[in-house]
């Protein structure tokens, strides 16, 4: 049970999901975990995020340690049967731009919950699934918002919750998940294995 001495432990460098956390109040302790996320030969979107995820939650193990729960996720853009990742550079952030420029994509979140008790078994696992539209982009809007940099560390190349917003014309599903964590599945599926009791609490100050 996740409690002031017993944290939620997240393993993810991302400050996204740590936002997302920390909007609930909860005790939060974030660890960063060495994952090689590389896509293999003929790995299809689903697997790989499987995949992916299930490392997080072996590589966050050792961690464990007087934790109530942990939670490990991953993020893909998929466009057609394509799974976009992070950028290398401004150029491949233009080209995926252009690839999502006036087209509809999905970005998918798969997460992993364990109980402190048990760390290295989840407890709950699930993808969810957001569509997104982007309105047609012209060549200096692309060049433009790649020139930012604000894509590089996102898949896809943009971040809905920021400057890439003004690509979007709109979504169906969870907001939260194209950011980078589904916070309703989250809670949802954290509640219903017993790892969050009173809900929602006040903020720890």
């Amino acid at each position: 049970m996740i409690d002031e001495t017993h944290p939620l432990l997240l393993g993810s460098a991302s400050p996204r999901r740590r936002e997302i956390l920390a909007t609930f109040g909860l005790p939060l302790r974030v660890v960063s975990l060495d994952v090689d996320e590389r896509l293999r030969p003929g790995e299809g979107p689903r697997p790989y995020l499987e995949r992916i995820v299930a490392d997080k939650l072996a590589a966050a193990t050792p961690h464990a340690v007087a934790v109530g729960a942990v939670l490990v996720a991953d993020t893909s853009v998929i466009l057609g049967e394509t799974a976009l990742g992070k950028p290398a550079d401004d150029a491949e952030a233009r080209a995926m731009l252009t690839a999502l420029s006036g087209r509809e994509h999905e970005v998918w979140t798969r997460f992993a919950i364990a109980s402190g008790a048990d760390p290295t078994r989840a407890v709950h696992a699930e993808t969810v699934r957001t569509r997104v539209f982007f309105r047609a982009l012209d060549a200096d809007e692309i060049k433009a918002y790649a020139a930012t940099g604000e894509g590089l560390d996102k898949a896809g190349a943009y971040a809905i919750q920021g400057i890439g917003s003004f690509a979007v014309e709109r979504i169906e599903g969870s907001y939260s998940n194209v950011v980078g964590l589904p916070a309703c599945e989250v809670i949802v599926a954290l509640r219903a294995a017993g790892l969050l009791g009173r809900f929602p609490r006040p903020p720890i100050a």
